[in-house]
């Protein structure tokens, strides 16, 4: 049978759909590519957002649209969360939450043939365990340079504003010898660099072993060139990380630490564990060990009880700290989430106005990041060939694009960065 996939959400759904592409291809399924003809589809689902919700119906639709006699099998955080309302959608077999989704192929196999119309959908979205876990099969990533390893699920922090813990768990790390493994397997199939993802990275804690034990140990990984560190949050941030970065070759000089809000006071609501002057005095110390560093955050807009002087306070923290660019998200309100029956909510246009300010100094403070590169050299990893340009990034994530007559894909080459063309620098490659 053909079975095609369609991700949505993080870098952790990431990983774990190319863990379940190799799982298919075990069991014997050929996987294909979504717009191609397929017996099943599988929807590995987000729910952080109200977008994320809406993203979960527009791919059903265009899946009965392109592909009307596929069987769709919806999985993941929204599954989870969202169950009983996922079941009603057109044709889906299957809605599995993040507890079993990634048995998904033993699920299907146990229900054997299918029938033509859809009887009334499987779903299964039991409690998630807490225990740390393995991962049986490499998740060899077919489509991407770079590969995703997850090695941290749930979270125990409870943010006011995230269903996240709900949809995904408390916090639970993997076994630290099956990182080593998949990580092994992922650099022999040609990853030269390895993202390692989970939903709070920085608790990772397996007997003891740390994020830290980690990164030195895929140093030893001869094939492996980078490691690159996701979304982290920043009280969880080991500063013997920071140093790593400093005089290690592999880890890449790149944070992506979230804020969320420049405003003590939101921040309280938002139950967050830091302050706005804890969260600065940490990102100027990591500046001043890692000067160069590739520094990205998130930032909600529109928090309920958000005031014009708190989002002037959050506008003015993002200018001044050396910070190069920023995820805008609009409040979006979640059913779990304690956020839900906080008042003063604030009117949609003025969150678009709010999100449109910080999105442009967002886009002026990435241009000063590039121009700060220019007429330096760095190891560029290609990914891809488009419109005549070999395109791909530096260790801290600035995207190059070089002219070159000799297939580049996957290599690691020698840039000099001359000019700036939007938000891509143009190189001279050796």
């Amino acid at each position: 049978m053909n079975v095609s996939f369609y991700t949505l959400g993080c870098r952790l759904n990431q990983s774990e759909t190319a863990v379940l592409e190799r799982s298919f291809e075990v069991k014997g399924y050929r996987v294909v590519g979504f717009d191609e003809p397929a017996d099943i589809v599988v929807v590995n689902t987000c729910t952080v957002t109200e977008n994320g919700d809406a993203d979960t119906r527009r791919i059903v639709n265009k899946i009965n649209r392109i592909n009307p006699k596929a069987r769709i099998a919806l999985i993941g955080c929204q599954a989870q969360m969202q169950k009983e309302k996922l079941a009603t959608l057109p044709n889906v077999y299957f809605v599995v939450g993040n507890a079993r989704k990634m048995d998904l192929v033993e699920i299907l196999n146990d229900v054997g043939t299918m029938p033509e119309s859809p009887p009334q959908p499987v779903v299964i979205a039991p409690t998630i365990p807490r225990d740390a876990f393995t991962i049986p099969i490499a998740g060899i990533d077919r489509h991407h340079t770079r590969a995703n390893i997850k090695i941290q699920d749930g979270c125990d922090f409870f943010c006011s504003f995230c269903e996240i813990p709900y949809a995904r768990g408390r916090a639970r790390s993997r076994v630290f010898d099956d990182i080593l493994l998949e990580a092994r397997a992922l650099a022999a199939a040609g990853h030269k660099e390895l993202v390692l993802t989970g939903i709070n990275l920085g608790t990772y804690n397996h007997e003891g072993k740390t994020i830290v034990d980690v990164i030195d140990s895929l140093e030893s990984i001869d094939e492996l060139k980078r490691i690159r560190i996701s979304s982290i949050e920043p009280t969880t941030i080991p500063l013997e990380m920071i140093e790593r970065m400093r005089t290690n070759t592999k880890i890449c000089r790149y944070l992506h630490v979230p804020l969320q809000s420049g405003s003590d006071h939101v921040l309280t609501l938002m139950q967050r564990k830091y302050t706005v002057q804890e969260y600065s005095n940490f990102i100027n110390q990591v500046y001043r060990v890692v000067p160069q560093i590739c520094l990205g955050t998130d930032v909600i807009v529109g928090f309920p009880g958000e005031t014009d002087e708190d989002f002037n306070q959050t506008y003015e923290v993002l200018r001044e700290l050396s910070l190069t660019y920023f995820h805008v998200f609009s409040y979006s309100r979640r059913t779990m989430a304690k956020s839900q029956n906080l008042p003063d909510s604030v009117p949609a246009t003025i969150i678009a106005r709010r999100s449109e300010i910080l999105r442009q100094l967002s886009v002026r403070k990435r241009r000063l990041f590039l121009q700060g590169l220019l007429g330096t050299k760095h190891d560029v990893l290609i990914e891809e060939e488009k419109n005549g340009f070999w395109l791909g990034k530096t260790d801290h994530y600035a995207m190059v694009k070089i002219r070159s007559n000799k297939n580049l894909q996957n290599q690691i080459v020698t840039v000099e960065l001359k000019t700036i063309d939007g938000q891509t620098i143009i190189g001279c490659g050796q």
